[in-house]
């Protein structure tokens, strides 16, 4: 008979993320109280991240699913569309700033030519007309790559446009903060772990899903919102992406606000699933902003339980009162 010794620690969590350290996504991660003091993997795309967690080395992955900017991460989407037995356990909110960093002894006025990711040199345009008229522009692979090339000597940049938590990790000079041109610019990312049952609803909470049209005729794209609208359901998200079988075919990721427990939830996702031919569950989870979901009072869970105890007594002949 084998015992446990109740003072063994328990072994370690391993969580995926986009790396390397000093990414957006590290200090999403940094947000999850239970990934603390455990194990951090850093991988190089969405992909990897997800197919850890599928092949079990790791136990959950941190990918970012939408930004406020860009709309959504259409890497992040198709791969849950696409890759079965994963479930959507918490979202994360991290604001996008960035900053200019060299190597040591760099001067601002020093800088003509700057590494950046094109996403990242996009959202900075404006202060860099502003303070670096002349500068020329070398694209970067990441927004921590643009500052890694410059100590390791792979870019002949000046400076690198930076996520702030690159100087966390690397000896850099810091040359100036908040270039970005939007301050309210903010990534959602969403923690990933394998199929589990959702968590309690907080009255706070999330429901997402990817669904596909049945077929292509007018109107098809009303009956599915309809599923939702007629529910009293709001829709945080909805982008369309190309399945990739044939032109005009797409499937909807969507952001419904509620729990997969709330009633009209439930409801409206039983009547997709008799709508839409494929309808992928991501998962309901407690919404990062932790705003409660307001919704008139005729759709409330008493409502439903109501209506459907109404048509059980209709069937077994009860008399009305």
């Amino acid at each position: 008979m084998t015992t446990t010794d109740p003072t063994e620690a328990p072994p370690r969590r391993t969580y995926s993320y986009l790396g390397p350290a000093g990414t957006f996504t590290e200090a999403a991660l940094a947000q999850v109280p239970e990934a603390r003091k455990q194990q951090w993997r850093s991988v190089r795309n969405v992909g990897e991240a997800l197919a850890d967690v599928v092949e079990g080395r790791s136990d959950a992955a941190m990918i970012a699913i939408e930004n406020s900017v860009d709309g959504g991460v259409s890497t992040a989407q198709d791969a849950l569309a696409t890759m079965p037995g994963l479930r959507i356990v918490g979202e994360y909110l991290v604001p996008v700033d960035f900053v200019l960093v060299a190597r040591p002894g760099t001067r601002l006025e020093d800088v003509s030519l700057i590494a950046a990711h094109p996403v990242a040199y996009a959202q900075c345009l404006q202060w860099l007309t502003r303070t670096l008229p002349a500068h020329a522009h070398i694209p970067a692979s990441s927004n921590v790559s643009s500052a890694m090339g410059l100590l390791d000597g792979t870019s002949d940049a000046d400076a690198a446009i930076s996520p702030p938590g690159i100087l966390e990790h690397h000896d850099l000079t810091l040359l100036a903060r908040n270039l970005g041109d939007n301050p309210n610019a903010v990534t959602r990312f969403v923690l990933v772990a394998r199929t589990v049952a959702p968590p309690a609803p907080t009255g706070a909470d999330k429901t997402s899903l990817i669904a596909e049209l049945p077929d292509d005729h007018p109107g098809a794209l009303l009956e599915m919102l309809e599923q939702f609208a007629t529910r009293g359901i709001n829709l945080s998200l909805l982008a369309s992406r190309p399945i990739g079988d044939a032109l005009g075919r797409y499937r909807f990721v969507i952001d419904a606000d509620g729990h997969i427990e709330d009633e009209r939830m439930a409801d409206a996702l039983l009547g997709l699933r008799r709508f839409s031919p494929k309808v992928v569950f991501l998962g309901s989870y407690p919404r990062a902003d932790r705003a409660i979901v307001r919704y008139p009072e005729r759709y409330s869970d008493d409502v439903f339980v109501e209506a459907r105890d109404w048509l059980r007594g209709l069937l077994s002949g009860e008399p009305e009162l």
